[in-house]
């Protein structure tokens, strides 16, 4: 695929892109042991199923058979899907310092008096753009226990707040992302404090794929809807990546699956953080990771290191990557705001917009190349995850109406 002129978006098909059952991978994605992880997300009494809407109007617009919008901005009352991950790492943490499963366990039996009395005090610290950090601290607040939440430079005070509302202790740093997780590793070592982060490195891939599994969930959720409406699978999923954990998480799920007809998994990156994108250009097929300060609106996407289990996953499943530049998620919270027709409105921020507006610029504005590349035709049934609202309602406002980017 060839770099487009003005330099918006540029993609490049995985060389090392092999859809065959990988047991040793997806066996943690089965769907026997996400309806576990399911089961336990679901005994929260404020659980939902986030809805799935479908886009006619959009689709027909932009010739092809069908858009899906799973929309998770709806989670929990916290605006984003992060928490399907925390709640489950944070629950199976607890459960296994009880030396209990969880599939025996409910969220509410895990609140008990009791059950504090044997777990004692523990600290859970994390590094966050914002939507991560709030949900580690709701979960640790509604299980009576503490958080400690660390922010790269440059994020958001509104996010801030929203997490310290949460009860956390909670920061902004003078560090890149990268480093925030570095520094909170080393805190987690020095106070004995429980690291719950989604990135995983060798000797720290426990909880990271707890995690994962709690985002696989959400694919879960979408098939089980899908079967029930009696509606096609999806042929294409674009699915934004920053460490890459939610974007695996529903790879493996989704490719497991329809493993005899696996969709076409596109992974999107912001430009200034686009460690998949460098990763599959590496002639030699290993992790590129991207340094330095990150400044783009897609915050929740700005991470310069692969996960190693997401990758070990996307080099194998994901059949394509694009970087996009800020004015590619711009698009998507425009569109996905102000829909055609008798269109669904969904408030999008900037991370949950960036799969919508690739998928609009190639379709609208691309040359044909790279829609074939991708066999991104009128027979396509696209799947994308809104997987966040406007978590900062001024910045949203900024962006959508002023056309303004704050990071500029």
């Amino acid at each position: 695929m060839d770099t487009l002129a003005d330099n918006r978006s540029k993609g490049i098909l995985n060389k090392a892109y092999k859809p065959v059952y990988n047991e040793e991978e997806l066996a943690f994605f089965s769907p026997e042991n996400i309806n576990e992880v399911l089961t336990f997300q679901q005994s929260h009494p404020l659980y939902t199923n986030t809805p799935l809407y479908s886009l006619k109007n959009l689709a027909a617009y932009l010739q092809v058979a069908d858009i899906k919008v799973k929309d998770e901005s709806q989670r929990f009352g916290l605006n984003a899907f992060k928490i399907m991950g925390g709640i489950y790492a944070v629950g199976k943490y607890i459960a296994k310092k009880l030396d209990r499963d969880i599939a025996d366990l409910t969220f509410s039996e895990l609140q008990s008096p009791e059950m504090k009395e044997q777990i004692g005090d523990v600290t859970f610290i994390t590094a966050t753009d914002g939507n991560h950090g709030r949900g580690i601290a709701w979960a640790a607040r509604e299980l009576g226990q503490k958080s400690v939440v660390y922010m790269p430079k440059g994020s958001s005070a509104t996010r801030l707040e929203a997490i310290q509302q949460e009860g956390a202790f909670a920061e902004i740093t003078d560090l890149n992302y990268d480093d925030t997780i570095r520094m909170c590793s080393t805190l987690a070592e020095d106070n004995g404090w429980v690291l719950v982060q989604d990135t995983a490195w060798e000797g720290y891939e426990e909880i990271p794929l707890w995690i994962m599994q709690g985002y696989s969930a959400i694919a879960a959720e979408i098939v089980e809807k899908l079967e029930s409406d009696e509606e096609k699978a999806p042929t294409h999923i674009f699915l934004q990546a920053g460490v890459g954990s939610f974007a695996a998480g529903i790879a493996a799920y989704f490719t497991q699956y329809y493993r005899d007809n696996p969709p076409i998994i596109v992974v999107v990156e912001p430009d200034l953080a686009d460690c998949y994108y460098r990763s599959f250009a590496n002639p030699d097929g290993e992790m590129e990771f991207v340094t330095g300060h990150m400044n783009s609106i897609m915050a929740g996407l700005c991470c310069g290191e692969p996960n190693n289990r997401a990758f070990r996953i996307l080099k194998q499943y994901a059949y394509a990557s694009y970087s996009c530049a800020d004015p590619i998620a711009a698009l998507g919270m425009r569109v996905l705001g102000n829909p055609l027709s008798t269109d669904p409105k969904i408030i999008s921020g900037e991370s949950g917009a960036v799969p919508l507006g690739l998928l609009f610029f190639l379709r609208a504005y691309e040359e044909n190349a790279a829609c074939q590349n991708l066999k991104l035709d009128e027979n396509a049934n696209v799947l994308v995850l809104n997987t966040e609202g406007d978590t900062n309602h001024e910045h949203y406002l900024d962006i959508v109406w002023k056309g303004h980017y704050p990071n500029d």
